[in-house]
């Protein structure tokens, strides 16, 4: 295992035939990921890119989250949205 300039870890990780891989364990503490943890991956301009589920939805809530007004309730106005909509109904 080596180390980037930027501090993040690097290793050689060898693909068994049933395609499954091991994360080395320092990268799953690192990550916060235990035994049975659930990681989300995708494919980025031919890298794959493992991250814990729990990173990605905060990664999506800040990415939503600057677009609405930070005093805004959205379950509220869908509620509303909801009952406007069977009113008509």
């Amino acid at each position: 295992m080596a180390y980037t300039e930027n501090m993040s870890y690097v290793a050689n990780i060898t693909l068994a035939p049933n395609g499954r891989v091991v994360i080395p364990a320092n990268m799953r503490a690192e990550l916060g990921c235990a035994a049975g943890g659930t990681l989300l991956a995708r494919l980025e301009n031919g890298t794959i890119i493992l991250e814990p589920v729990q990173a990605a939805v905060r990664r999506a809530q800040a990415l939503v989250g600057q677009y609405i007004a930070p005093d805004a309730n959205l379950a509220d106005e869908l509620i509303a949205e909801r009952k406007a909509a069977a009113a008509i109904e």
